[in-house]
């Protein structure tokens, strides 16, 4: 009795407790529209990380220099001890973002390009982070995925994939910007070389 009196207020303390909401994900934005840009210092992108995943998978040299490490082998050349520590967070990022793709199809669809974005917002504020990026076979036009967050403050971790048949249909991108808006304002800015 005492074991369902437990695990019955376990249940409601975990339904009842606030957590994190589950992770959103970025919603298209039919027409990109310009908009004016007011720099804020309270604002400010912290670091960013960009992988892709290409569909052709690792090199025979990077597949050897795994098979290898998983085996144990040992080896004399430095160089290749020292190449297979540089390929490991590759190696990692890789296996990661396939987690759970069992079929060939599942596989299709998480091959692409993936930005992680960390800001960070000095007061509270109602924030919109806006990826705008050009893609290799469209050219000049401009596509946009957004995320909106409500009264955040701190730092904060925003993902966005143009994966899949995006990718497959459209090509790699090849120039992007992610902005932090506030207000209906540009507040803080990041670019890859190639935007203009």
């Amino acid at each position: 009795m005492r074991f369902a009196a437990a695990l019955l207020i376990l249940t409601l303390l975990a339904v009842s407790a606030p957590g994190k909401a589950a992770r959103e994900e970025p919603k298209v934005v039919e027409k990109v529209t310009p908009l004016p840009v007011v720099l804020d210092p309270n604002f400010e992108f912290r670091k960013t990380k960009l992988f892709f995943m290409s569909e052709k998978g690792l090199k025979p040299s990077e597949r050897a220099r795994q098979e290898t490490s998983k085996v144990g082998g040992k080896s004399n050349s430095p160089n290749q001890k020292t190449a297979t520590l540089q390929d490991a967070p590759i190696v990692f990022e890789r296996q990661y973002r396939l987690f759970g793709a069992v079929t060939g199809l599942d596989q299709h669809q998480r091959f692409g390009d993936y930005f992680d974005f960390f800001w960070r917002v000095k007061r509270t504020a109602d924030v919109t982070v806006r990826l705008e990026y050009r893609q290799e076979k469209l050219h000049e036009h401009t596509q946009a995925q957004e995320i909106t967050y409500k009264d955040v403050r701190g730092t904060h971790r925003t993902e966005f994939k143009v994966i899949g048949d995006d990718y497959f249909d459209d090509g790699r991108v090849m120039a992007w910007r992610c902005v932090l808006i506030a207000n209906g304002r540009i507040v803080a800015e990041n670019r890859s070389f190639l935007w203009e």
